[in-house]
């Protein structure tokens, strides 16, 4: 089998360290990671020159909903779902994502996050199998006010259509600001109701919360059934998050507050917080710092959120600004996230693993970008001429 081996970068190491050295790809997987020169390669290897370039493991995104703006990319103007993911998968592998868990929400909203547009989601998937060049996923973000979807919900986590699971719970948020105009504004552009129909719907649905925790534990026991990795989304206090917990969804995605994060670290629970958070210098509608959390140790995943450039500048930020060297802030993208969800066999360079690589450029007073990717072996970014030589 003919081998591809990236030569002279600078290695992201099993053991948490950097240096010089080769990463050998065969086939699929990686089949040696070594000192430059010392793999013993025969005649039929391709060998890349990457010195002066990062060598890491590929970008792990368990949470990105940036795909919404391809399939709406202004109110009320919606594009195929085929045409949408192609483009999103271009956006992917050029950003050094190689796994991506679509954020596809799941609710009573007429619109792009309802039930129908989850079900085209779920079908458009299936039908691009095989012609994206990222491992894409499908992460449904259950509305858990949204009763009347229980039972297909079950029998997609029954059939293996769902990859992670999480559970949302806005709708009490929106109840309480169901006659503020600026929440009127953001709801008439994404479910083209206008703002008297919609506060009635959400008139209708919130009169159900007391059939709400039950539908929570009978899903909860169905993702447990399956052994699907679960999460609860905004938990905005310890007891929520101990409550989640209790349930089995044990990745803590975007607490609100300081002490959510502590308790989630306490119960050994991964907290996941949102990488343009960290890009910007701050949450966009002042939350939680990202940066913060991560200095403290209660942060261990980022996640893309709604821009997926920013897992790669995120890492860079963290380094600039003092917070983590860069393989403790890649970690944050590839190892952990692997192992939140379960994993293993990726987000680390070691033989065996699969090919999934991120070069990175560097240079010297240059935004980071990437220079290539590769996906199971195969390579689906090529920003440098290098690699396609």
């Amino acid at each position: 089998m003919a081998k591809t081996v990236l030569s002279g970068g600078t290695v992201l190491y099993p053991n948490g360290t950097l240096g010089a050295g080769d990463v050998v790809i065969e086939g699929a997987f990686i089949s040696a990671v070594a000192p430059q020169g010392a793999a013993g390669l025969n005649g039929h290897t391709r060998r890349v020159d990457v010195r002066g370039h990062l060598v890491l493991p590929g970008i792990v995104d368990i949470h990105g909903d940036a795909f919404e703006r391809q399939l709406m990319p202004r109110p009320g103007v919606a594009v195929s779902h085929d045409i949408a993911l192609l483009d999103t998968d271009r956006q992917l592998v050029a950003n050094g994502i190689t796994t991506a868990f679509h954020g596809v929400t799941l609710s009573w909203e007429p619109g792009l996050r309802s039930h129908e547009a989850c079900r085209t989601m779920i079908r458009a998937l299936d039908a691009l199998d095989g012609r994206l060049s990222c491992d894409t996923r499908l992460h449904l973000r259950f509305e858990t006010y949204w009763l009347d979807a229980l039972n297909e919900v079950e029998d997609w986590i029954g059939a293996g259509a769902v990859d992670l699971f999480a559970f949302n719970d806005h709708t009490p948020e929106i109840h309480r600001k169901r006659d503020d105009g600026r929440m009127a504004l953001k709801y008439v552009e994404r479910t083209a109701l206008d703002a008297d129909a919609f506060r009635a719907l959400v008139e209708r649905v919130y009169a159900r919360k007391e059939e709400v925790p039950a539908a929570i534990e009978r899903i909860a026991a169905a993702a447990r059934s399956a052994e699907l990795p679960m999460l609860s989304h905004d938990d905005d206090s310890p007891e929520t998050r101990t409550y989640y917990a209790r349930l089995g969804a044990s990745i803590a995605e975007f607490p609100k507050t300081h002490a959510t994060a502590a308790t989630a670290r306490s119960l050994a629970n991964p907290v996941v917080m949102g990488a343009p958070n960290v890009m910007r210098g701050g949450s966009h509608i002042k939350a939680v710092s990202a940066t913060a959390l991560v200095a403290e140790g209660l942060c261990t995943v980022l996640a893309s959120d709604y821009y997926y450039p920013s897992l790669l500048q995120a890492v860079f930020r963290l380094v600039r600004d003092g917070v983590l060297d860069l393989p403790e802030a890649w970690n944050l993208i590839a190892r952990n996230p692997a192992a939140a969800v379960g994993l293993d066999d990726r987000g680390v360079l070691m033989p065996e693993r699969r090919a999934d690589i991120v070069v990175v450029d560097t240079a010297a007073d240059r935004i980071p970008r990437v220079a290539a990717t590769f996906v199971a072996g195969e390579l689906a970014f090529a920003g440098s001429p290098a690699f396609t030589a």
